[in-house]
């Protein structure tokens, strides 16, 4: 059961191509979104779509995977777990972020782009 504690599994399209950064580590480091889309009726009977971003990170051999595969469109199966994290932005505003850390990523089909 322990495997399922902040466990995430997610299949959804990303909205643009993934941005890719070398850290000080000079480790790979991949960021992007995909969108997931949920369908329902709602009370009067019409049908919604109600769409979801998640900002995903990859690191090391998945974001050469990110990298060398991935682009705006592109369906894609991730599995990791989400993580907080906390930053200063440009302006010198405190800000908030949660991020999927990505430990596997399966191409779902081609890029639509």
């Amino acid at each position: 059961m322990n495997n399922l504690r902040n466990s995430v599994r997610l299949i959804g399209n990303l909205g643009m191509n993934p941005e890719i950064k070398e850290t000080v580590n000079h480790k790979k480091l991949a960021k992007f979104r995909i969108a997931t889309c949920e369908s329902y009726k709602n009370n009067d009977g019409k049908f919604v779509n109600d769409t979801t971003w998640h900002n995903l990170v990859a690191f090391g051999n998945q974001a050469n995977i990110v990298e060398k595969y991935l682009k705006k469109g592109s369906e894609v199966a991730v599995e990791g777990r989400i993580t907080n994290r906390n930053y200063t932005d440009k302006e010198g505003v405190k800000r908030s972020i949660t991020e999927i850390l990505v430990s596997e990523v399966l191409m779902v089909s081609k890029s639509k782009a």
